[in-house]
């Protein structure tokens, strides 16, 4: 394995010219078309089987060696943010409002740095299935992915994810058994007033007020319904309301990011968020339409998976750069419906002291892309040993 990671290190600035062309072109969930076909291109240069178009932009790529029927799938995701990076990058992106501030980026070039590898070496006996999938930011990329046929299609035996976490020490390995992170419910809530002047509220009914006072009463489902010992979470991301002080606007639009980890909880808080918004919207004389995105899963970890793929990890890098177990999160990942499907594991890679995920300067620590490659390689030939 050392031989392995040093010719990953030799790689890094090739993987570098990936990483930045992917940063410096970013692409919205569901718009990934000219990001899916730098992808491709790249793995029917290394003599992969490509498909694409799964899922809407998804991209599988196989390869097989020797005569085991035994299949790996590896995924990496690849959609952007509608986010204004600020962080005076020598790559930055060139898209204005839209930026890869996750490191989406960062996970598609450690991936295609292992397929180069595994292209070369061929050390391995089966079928590695590399996943590139679209529109995670939104959890449509793998419910999309999934209802093409991706485990039909291409019959693996585990799936196994990686994203990199600001805050925990930079290249190291990070895994946790069962639920890792929580299901997410992405919603807008509109509320509709009466518009008019500012100068004269008693002739209109004012969406901004009963806005605000919404944010602050769905602040109390948590606080006062959920069991203190259980974990979840309503934000509210975006109010969207008026372009200017002299106008009461004639409508106001909320937009939440609601995160449980269980069911009966995740049934409670939505639930509670719909009697709220009526009845705060009914208070104030304002109309209500909720409007509920695509639902996500709680991210649930196979223990035999990850206990394998943790002693893999250490067998390749030491015993002091992988902790096993954990921590968990109250982010969200639709990897999770891929593990609803197949067993596997879902892992954290330190990104250090950086700005967090979403954050307008964070950066992707490019310094992961030879290690998070070398992974992805010693779960291939560990796994297809």
């Amino acid at each position: 394995m050392i031989a392995i990671r040093s010719e990953l290190e030799a790689a890094r600035s090739e993987m570098s010219e990936w990483f930045e062309h992917l940063h410096r072109h970013p692409e919205l969930s569901m718009q990934e078309e000219d990001t899916a076909a730098f992808i491709a291109d790249k793995l029917r240069t290394w003599g992969y089987e490509v498909e694409t178009g799964i899922g809407r932009h998804g991209v599988v790529a196989s390869l097989t060696v020797g005569d085991s029927p035994m299949a790996i799938g590896l995924r990496a995701d690849f959609d952007a943010l509608p986010i204004q990076e600020v962080n005076g990058l020598g790559y930055q992106s060139t898209v204005p409002g839209v930026a890869h501030l996750c490191g989406h980026d960062g996970h598609t070039a450690m991936l295609l740095g292992a397929a180069q590898h595994l292209a070369r070496s061929r050390a391995f006996n089966g079928t590695a299935r590399l996943i590139f999938q679209p529109a995670e930011e939104t959890m449509q990329g793998a419910p999309a992915m999934i209802r093409d046929g991706l485990f039909s299609r291409f019959p693996m035996d585990a799936v196994f994810g990686m994203h990199n976490m600001p805050g925990l020490k930079p290249g190291e390995f990070y895994f946790a058994d069962g639920e890792m992170m929580a299901a997410v419910d992405n919603w807008e809530i509109e509320l509709t007033g009466k518009g008019g002047h500012g100068s004269m509220p008693e002739l209109a009914i004012d969406p901004v007020v009963a806005g605000a006072s919404l944010v602050m009463a769905l602040q109390t489902i948590v606080a006062r319904n959920v069991a203190p010992q259980h974990r979840a979470v309503v934000t509210v991301g975006a109010f969207l309301s008026g372009n200017a002080g002299n106008v009461i606007a004639q409508t106001a639009t909320l937009r939440l990011s609601i995160r449980t980890t269980t069911p009966e909880d995740r049934a409670l808080v939505l639930g509670k968020v719909r009697s709220i918004a009526r009845t705060q919207a009914e208070c104030y004389g304002c109309g209500c339409e909720i409007r509920e995105g695509q639902p996500g899963a709680v991210l649930v970890n196979d223990p035999a998976e990850t206990a394998r793929a943790a002693d893999i990890a250490r067998a390749a890098f030491g015993d002091a750069v992988v902790h096993h177990p954990g921590p968990t999160y109250l982010g969200s990942e639709d990897f999770a419906f891929m593990l609803q499907q197949k067993k596997g594991t879902y892992c954290l890679i330190g990104n250090g002291d950086t700005k967090m995920v979403h954050h307008p300067e964070y950066v992707f620590d490019q310094a992961n892309l030879p290690i998070g490659a070398a992974y992805w390689v010693a779960l291939v030939e560990g796994y297809l040993a």
